[in-house]
């Protein structure tokens, strides 16, 4: 918890608990449907896990936060007042997608990017009852160049290994062109008639696909800059 502001304002009250470094990526995990501590990590993978199990306890004792189980099943999740913070979630990421700018670099993350993306699937736009989706970014160092999304009636896997299975649809792309796609800062439609972005697979699949993720990131407001 962040030092007092000894201020009335409900503004400064809430931001003794939320100003401290990674605290609202954290509630942003929570919000998103992560309750164990390793996935968690996946969706924070610059947090240490020193500073992830701190912010998790500091949220448990402000009430935001309840643990549940013991051993090796442990969840967080969140409590009545940890729910509330969906709308502050929401508005914060609605903020960020109309007034902050070009990405850097140092922004773009293929995990974060398959983590994300694995969460968003819709099952029911999906004609397959597992459908395979390697992706491939061909100027990402080779440890991270291949990542494959199986997604089955009820789940979706993330792997960096080959899972073994058949490919169903196989998209070639720059990491920042798939990243401004899923940003809404461009369309599956456009990357894929410039060339940017290529689908490979049979025909009824390549056209389906981009119905089979949901970016809540893809804002339909304007970008502004600051």
């Amino acid at each position: 918890m962040g030092p007092p502001y000894h201020q009335f304002c409900p503004v400064a009250k809430a931001m003794e608990l939320f100003d401290e470094r990674w605290t609202l990526l954290v509630v942003r995990e929570l919000v998103l449907g992560s309750e164990h501590f390793n996935d968690l990590r996946r969706g924070l993978p610059h947090m240490s896990p020193t500073l992830l199990s701190k912010r998790l306890h500091q949220l448990a004792a402000a009430g935001i936060v309840q643990r549940l189980g013991d051993g090796t099943d442990v969840r967080y999740v969140l409590t009545p007042a940890g729910r509330d913070l969906d709308t502050v979630v929401a508005a914060f990421g609605a903020w960020g997608t109309r007034w902050t700018g070009t990405l850097g670099d140092a922004d773009l993350d293929p995990r974060l990017l398959m983590w994300d993306m694995h969460r968003n699937v819709d099952h029911t736009a999906v004609p397959v009852r597992r459908a395979v989706v390697e992706f491939v970014f061909p100027a990402v160092s080779t440890a991270s160049r291949r990542w494959w999304l199986v997604i089955t009636d009820d789940e979706v896997d993330v792997c960096d290994t080959d899972p073994g299975f058949e490919v169903s649809v196989r998209v070639t792309a720059g990491l920042r062109e798939l990243t401004e796609i899923w940003r809404g800062d461009a369309t599956w439609y456009g990357a894929i008639a410039s060339r940017t972005v290529r689908v490979d697979g049979p025909s009824a699949l390549r056209r389906s696909l981009p119905r089979w993720f949901v970016s809540p990131l893809a804002a339909s407001a304007a970008r502004h800059s600051l």
